[in-house]
């Protein structure tokens, strides 16, 4: 009897034991195993898994701009574009407010911004930043019958002057000390100078070199005092890799000639810094 007893009781734990070791074999990962934060460690396989790259920008040529058919298009655009194809996913442009850049990446309703973004310090700190790939400055545009009373900032001194709020041109103009007027883009900057509601804008080199003159949009306004020089660069989120990934790109893109060409096209070929 005792030794029935001893045999009972051994040949239940060998059951046991098979059963926890088969469980342990037959379990499987669910989605809920994973932790949340694996998927977003890498943006660009989470991009690659959309389909989709997101550029954030605003309506600015010769950077970003649509034409007749109301396509992006642009250099920035254009290089995006490139980047899009080297990631093999679509690209797609959402129109932000330029002072939400910051909140729209970290939200994840744009994977970069890539729209003549000056590489303030401001940006370094709060984004992850890729190289800087073209030269630009902000300048002052005033109507052109009377560019020739504003030739330094002190002559600027009493201005009511337009700028995109959270731009490096307003950044610009308030460490100057500048009477300013906040509008929403540089376009809107622009037209605040043709309607006479405003005295002058600042606004970017590029921008101006497309918009203002001879030929253009506005054949009446024109630029004097050039009030900083600067570099442009393209934000992510900070910490992303993305960031690194598009400076290989790009560093492709420029040793074939790609980038010249698409820089010539939109005629800012002297303002391409050298990947």
């Amino acid at each position: 009897m005792k030794k029935s007893k001893t045999c009972t009781a051994l040949l239940l734990a060998l059951i046991m034991c098979i059963g926890l070791f088969a469980g342990c074999g037959a379990k499987n990962v669910s989605d809920s195993d994973v932790p949340d934060d694996i998927a977003a460690d890498s943006d660009v396989a989470y991009i690659q898994d959309k389909g989709t790259l997101v550029v954030g920008i605003t309506d600015f040529a010769p950077m970003d701009y649509k034409d007749e058919s109301g396509k992006w298009i642009g250099f920035d655009a254009d290089m995006a574009g490139k980047v899009a194809e080297a990631l093999g996913v679509d690209v797609k442009f959402v129109e932000i407010a330029w002072d939400n850049k910051i909140m729209e990446l970290d939200a994840k309703s744009i994977d970069c911004v890539w729209n003549g973004m000056t590489l303030t310090d401001e940006v370094l700190g709060s984004m992850e930043c890729t190289n800087a790939y073209c030269k630009n400055a902000q300048v002052v545009v005033v109507s052109s019958d009377s560019a020739d009373r504003y030739k330094d900032v002190d002559s600027l001194k009493d201005l009511n002057i337009a700028v995109e709020v959270g731009s490096a041109g307003e950044a610009a103009a308030k460490e100057l000390g500048l009477k300013l007027n906040s509008v929403s883009t540089q376009a809107d900057a622009l037209m605040e100078v043709a309607s006479g509601a405003s005295d002058a804008c600042v606004i970017d080199l590029l921008m101006a070199g497309a918009m203002i003159g001879e030929g253009t949009s506005y054949p009446n306004l024109a630029t004097t005092v050039e009030l900083t020089s600067e570099e442009y660069g393209i934000g992510c989120r900070k910490g992303s890799d993305l960031a690194a990934y598009i400076n290989k790109v790009l560093s492709d893109l420029y040793a074939d000639g790609t980038m010249d060409n698409i820089a010539e096209k939109y005629e800012i070929k002297k303002l391409i810094v050298a990947q």
